[in-house]
């Protein structure tokens, strides 16, 4: 795209994003709901008093620390088990990513399972985390939201080169990634690199406006039926 010969299209940006997102996902959505479950049914109240605050310390890390995390020792980590991993990847990233968002899923989790009054594990899985699954929803969608539209994660660890692929484990850039990376440049006003920012911005948007809507669905939809 920032070459002498330029070529535009959104396809390459559309799919490091959204790789990122679900590796992102794959990690915060477990963990969080654990971590909530943990929190609201088995962990005594001086437990709570150390993860709670420590959770909360993590969500204010600037992302520019977890992107040089990922890229200067979870990257080198994982290429021991991955010896044909890349310096940029988009794995690594992503598993920050994830990291980065626990806290987000894990508190609101934890507040849609004080909402049910939630009790035990067995009662919590198989009842409580259906009926009140309307409220996790929420933490799940926000967490979505937040790995769409993190930027100096993956400028710093996935790279900056925009690569049509689906494979995790090479480098490839985003769609906050590229806006950073362009409008650091000399852009002439109204050039197609200038307006390629506001497309590239409004599909992140779009992406983001339709996953909030299918959770706002999704959420009705278990209201209806608890």
């Amino acid at each position: 795209m920032l070459f002498a010969d330029p070529h535009y299209g959104i396809m390459p940006l559309v799919s490091g994003t959204l790789v990122t997102s679900v590796v992102a996902l794959l990690v915060s959505l477990p963990l969080g709901t654990i971590i909530a479950i943990y929190l609201s049914e088995y962990a005594g109240s001086r437990t709570q008093e150390i993860l709670k605050p420590t959770l909360e310390l993590l969500s204010a890390v600037p992302t520019v620390v977890f992107g040089y995390f990922a890229l200067l020792f979870l990257t080198p980590l994982l290429q021991r088990l991955l010896p044909s991993l890349p310096g940029f990847n988009m794995l690594s990233a992503g598993i920050v990513i994830g990291i980065m968002i626990i806290p987000y899923v894990s508190s609101l989790s934890e507040e849609g399972s004080y909402a049910m009054g939630a009790t035990r594990l067995q009662t919590a899985l198989r009842v409580l985390f259906p009926a009140a699954f309307s409220g996790i929803a929420s933490a799940y969608v926000l967490g979505f939201s937040r790995a769409v539209g993190e930027t100096m994660i993956v400028a710093v660890a996935a790279g900056t080169q925009p690569n049509l692929t689906l494979n995790p484990m090479e480098g490839a850039a985003t769609i906050t990634a590229y806006i950073v990376q362009v409008s650091l440049g000399d852009l002439p006003h109204g050039s197609i690199a200038y307006q390629s920012i506001f497309a590239a911005g409004l599909t992140l948007m779009l992406m983001t406006l339709i996953f909030n809507i299918g959770g706002y669905l999704l959420r009705k939809k278990f209201r209806e039926i608890y």
